[in-house]
């Protein structure tokens, strides 16, 4: 019997040991799907974001896989993360958060879509860390521009908000995402950091480590010396 009893302590703290293991490689995955996403979206000839708005952006949000599906009724939902820029340009550790919205329309069917905002002020970020964050109400969204065209993201910088990008398809555009709401996932940055931590604490306070996951993004990021627009 004691045997017996031996073996499911042993089975359940392996069962345990492999739950832990599977969440932490999926938050994993997630932040190295998005430096992929990034990096393969710049490596676009004349398509990227424009290299000014990546040395001046405040902040970097990256939704890879984000389902869209209906029929007229149309949602959309998916995980991703945000990095903040500090005063001296360095790179915050990624936070975890969800993008879900809604829409209505003649639309049929569905699929996978990469989006990507460039936060161009410190308001917009501030106004996520505050929790439920709309797009179009709480902060102005637009459609990005895309190419090289120092005039086209000079004139967006001036602007302020936030820019919305999508890929679907191997085409990348400008898209628009008003109505859409960004939400802290509390559980996804405990499982990666390996205990509780709120968005503020990843993202201004420091509290948390640079994850080695990261490092893709971070390759990408560190190719545009930081600019301040102001």
């Amino acid at each position: 019997m004691k045997r017996i009893y031996i073996l499911i302590i042993l089975l359940v703290s392996l069962f345990i040991h492999n739950t832990a293991a599977h969440a932490e490689s999926k938050w994993t995955r997630l932040v190295e799907e998005s430096g992929k996403v990034l990096s393969e979206i710049q490596q676009m000839p004349d398509q990227g974001i424009p290299e000014d708005l990546m040395r001046g952006c405040s902040a970097i949000a990256i939704f890879p896989n984000t389902i869209s599906a209906g029929f007229v009724f149309g949602g959309k939902y998916g995980q991703g993360i945000i990095m903040v820029r500090d005063n001296s340009g360095r790179w915050s550790p990624p936070a975890i958060f969800t993008i879900a919205g809604g829409s209505f329309g003649w639309q049929i069917g569905g699929q996978a879509t990469d989006f990507v905002l460039v936060f161009t002020n410190k308001r917009s970020v501030d106004g996520v860390l505050q929790g439920q964050f709309k797009l179009g109400a709480d902060a102005s969204v637009a459609a990005g521009p895309v190419g090289r065209a120092a005039e086209a993201s000079t004139d967006a910088h001036l602007k302020g908000g936030i820019l919305s990008y999508s890929r679907s398809r191997g085409l990348f555009a400008g898209a628009k995402l008003e109505g859409a709401v960004i939400t802290q996932h509390w559980d996804g940055d405990a499982e990666l950091y390996g205990h509780s931590l709120s968005a503020e604490d990843i993202l201004i306070k420091n509290k948390a480590k640079m994850p080695e996951s990261a490092d893709g993004i971070l390759k990408v990021l560190n190719k545009y010396t930081y600019k301040n627009p102001g």
